[in-house]
């Protein structure tokens, strides 16, 4: 075949299909009916000599050689839209777009009010979505277009995925104001590995990075209780002996006169909290704008 017996328009439907993974929802987002996006499929697996996309759990999944496209093709349109549109330039104070987050309840808890600030302020017709991920999805969900921008640790990030650094932080401990272990404010590392802690783990395991640390002092800690997430353990915590390891800026912002923070006592490590972005959103000046206002609120706090 050919290069000029090819319809641009086939890549712009392989497009809605790996977006969309469904032949009707791809059709609505194509303006045409289910049978001519049925056919289109069927001429895109004659083009790629693949089936591209086969039917499992209910919606349509790309078969590797589609992973591959993609990541070739949506790069492509996205320059074809940017010389189409290019004369166009993004006015936040005019924009109307929905932004989608990926976020944990820690990078909410301190990114998500002056991130909203600022969006109200330069683009107030400009909409946010919060939504939680799996680490381990994270890419997938990133290429499938369902989120716009990744923000956490990721020490391990998808390759195919650009990392931009937000920030350092550090683990402090939170308790009770009246615990008994911090009658001074200080507590030692026997005293801390004893106590019963609470840890937050969305892998829904029961080791932090904490426990890394006390093994190699020959000491091991009790995990008494695992949550989720972490706005829950102010209450948990206020009425009982529990003590929790937290992000400093998390415990800062979790604070009340029933709970008081305190140095952990053993030496610990800062690490980072970083976004991650696909380079197909490179050239959309929307996103960019988007990207650039997280770093300026990531960086700011």
């Amino acid at each position: 075949m050919k290069m000029n017996d090819i319809d641009l328009n086939l890549l712009l439907a392989f497009d809605a299909l790996f977006v969309e993974r469904s032949v009707s929802n791809a059709a609505r987002r194509m303006g045409i009916g289910q049978p001519a996006m049925s056919d289109t499929l069927r001429r895109l697996r004659l083009l790629f000599g693949d089936e591209l996309f086969i039917r499992a759990s209910g919606s349509m999944q790309p078969t590797p050689k589609a992973r591959q496209l993609a990541l070739e093709i949506n790069p492509l349109l996205t320059r074809m839209r940017s010389i189409v549109d290019g004369h166009v330039a993004f006015l936040p104070e005019e924009a109307t777009e929905t932004f989608t987050l990926a976020s944990t309840d820690f990078t909410t808890l301190v990114l998500l009010p002056p991130l909203l600030a600022a969006i109200r302020l330069e683009a107030p017709n400009v909409d946010l979505r919060i939504a939680g991920y799996e680490k381990d999805a994270i890419g997938m969900m990133l290429d499938r277009g369902e989120v716009d921008l990744a923000i956490g640790v990721f020490p391990d990030p998808p390759r195919n995925m650009i990392r931009s650094r937000l920030f350092e932080e550090r683990f402090v401990g939170l308790a009770r104001a009246d615990h008994p272990a911090l009658s001074d404010g200080r507590i030692d590392i026997e005293t801390f590995a004893r106590l019963p802690h609470a840890l937050v783990s969305v892998r829904r395991d029961a080791r932090g990075a904490i426990d890394k640390a006390l093994e190699e002092l020959g000491l091991r800690r009790r995990i008494a209780l695992v949550v989720p997430y972490m706005l829950m353990l102010p209450r948990v915590l206020a009425v009982s002996d529990l003590v929790a390891i937290l992000p400093r800026r998390a415990a800062e912002r979790i604070l009340s006169p029933k709970l008081c923070c305190f140095a952990l006592p053993l030496e610990t490590e800062p690490w980072f909290v970083d976004m991650l972005w696909s380079p197909s959103a490179r050239t959309d000046q929307a996103a960019a704008w988007f990207r650039k206002l997280v770093v300026e609120k990531a960086r700011s706090l």
